[in-house]
């Protein structure tokens, strides 16, 4: 175990550190308050141990990750056994449809640690959700993948000033907008993607764009509805295209329904999927 010690530069500066020491063939990011399952973890490494001396390589190997919200009694895993087939290699063509519930987080995601460097991935420093980002543009490169089927990854969520919490992402709303913008800047960017690999960074996106507008209405405050609108004419003013595929998805459609009746349905749509997912 290497133990590196730095000046705060938030989540976005130590990931970027432990990137730049790692020296394991595959990268997989535990933050401070959460933690592994055991018997998961090590069904991982067992992969990992194949992996490391089979001729092939695999880009990313692929986890479930489960939701323990402090305010709920049962914990809410997120599972991908549906849109991965699980246990060996697999390309985007063998990726099926994710629902709306189901999306690769930072905390599903063991990279190989050459693709993250060669990727060029550097995540800004003293930023919030910035994970967003982690787990968006190394997969632009990622061309093949593994799905282990074990709920390893264990998200602490509901802690009062927990980054994730609703009244602390409010406070910072400006640097979710910010992780947006450069998720979306990536996504105009002309990369030759496979079908299912472009099916699958759009969906993510249209969740974060989701979220964003979600909080900018959540906040109530007349700037934030404008700051709101301005969002949506950035994305259009970035590419038409992506601005239609967004703004009027179910998701997109959902949460910016017009005038005040509209806004409380969207709300009410908000606090519904919280109250389902468990998220904050």
């Amino acid at each position: 175990m290497r133990v590196v010690r730095q000046a705060n530069k938030g989540h976005g500066g130590a990931i970027n550190t432990g990137l730049a020491a790692v020296t394991g063939l595959y990268t997989k990011v535990l933050d401070a308050d959460d933690w592994f399952d055991r018997q998961a973890l090590s069904s991982l490494l067992a992969v990992l141990a194949g992996l490391a001396e089979a001729t092939s390589s695999v880009d990313v190997v692929v986890t479930n990750f489960v939701y323990n919200n402090v305010a709920r009694s049962r914990p809410c895993p997120v599972r991908y056994t549906r849109a991965l087939p699980a246990g060996g290699p697999i390309t985007w063509h063998d990726v099926r449809r994710f629902r709306p519930r189901e999306y690769l987080m930072m905390h599903s995601l063991a990279y190989r640690t050459e693709l993250l460097r060669g990727c060029g991935l550097t995540l800004p420093e003293h930023t919030y959700y910035v994970d967003c980002i982690f787990a968006f543009t190394p997969l632009f490169h990622v061309r093949t993948l593994y799905y282990l089927d074990v709920d390893l990854y264990q998200y602490l969520i509901g802690r009062p000033g927990q980054s994730v919490n609703e009244s602390v992402m409010l406070e910072r709303i400006d640097q979710q907008v910010e992780v947006a913008r450069k998720m979306l800047s990536q996504m105009r960017a002309p990369l030759a993607l496979e079908p299912g690999q472009r099916a699958y960074l759009l969906h993510y996106l249209d969740l974060v764009c989701t979220v964003t507008s979600s909080l900018l209405l959540r906040s109530g405050e007349a700037g934030c509805l404008a700051r709101r609108r301005e969002f949506w004419r950035e994305v259009r003013g970035l590419s038409p295209a992506l601005h239609r595929r967004l703004r009027w998805s179910l998701l997109g459609t959902m949460m910016n329904l017009p005038g005040s009746f509209g806004r409380r349905t969207s709300l009410a749509g908000y606090r519904l999927a919280r109250r389902v997912v468990g998220f904050n």
